[in-house]
């Protein structure tokens, strides 16, 4: 099982969180949770007026041997205008618009997606249930 939680953060002051979503799948291959401004696609949903999240944004995809990884879908624009962070314990790397990578099992973590012009940003924590 793959749960994952959103909140969305905006102003200056860190602490001003705008909402709290929840999804979750079984760790069946082929199973998507995918975040974005799209409720027609996405479990998670950012406000529509946010254009730093493209329609589709994070995609979580459980393979074959029931591991989940983490894509950050191209969008329209050539350069995006987030940042994408993935932080697992003390450990943080940005995740390469275009790039994916495999979430620990049994583990859990953020990733956060940062309006490059703004301060706001979408939180989305993980926990991969094994």
């Amino acid at each position: 099982m793959l749960e994952l939680t959103m909140a969305t953060v905006s102003g200056a002051d860190a602490g001003a969180t705008a909402g709290m979503q929840m999804a979750d799948a079984p760790s069946e291959p082929g199973a998507v949770l995918r975040v974005g401004r799209d409720a027609a696609v996405c479990r998670l949903v950012s406000p529509q007026d946010w254009l730093f999240v493209s329609r589709v944004h994070l995609e979580f995809r459980c393979g074959p041997e029931r591991g989940w990884q983490v894509t950050w879908l191209r969008g329209s624009q050539a350069e995006p205008s987030s940042e994408v962070r993935l932080i697992v314990g003390e450990y943080a790397q940005p995740l390469v618009y275009g790039g994916s990578v495999a979430l620990p099992r049994g583990g859990n973590g953020e990733l956060t997606i940062r309006d490059r012009t703004a301060p706001r940003s979408v939180n989305v924590g993980f926990y991969h249930e094994v």
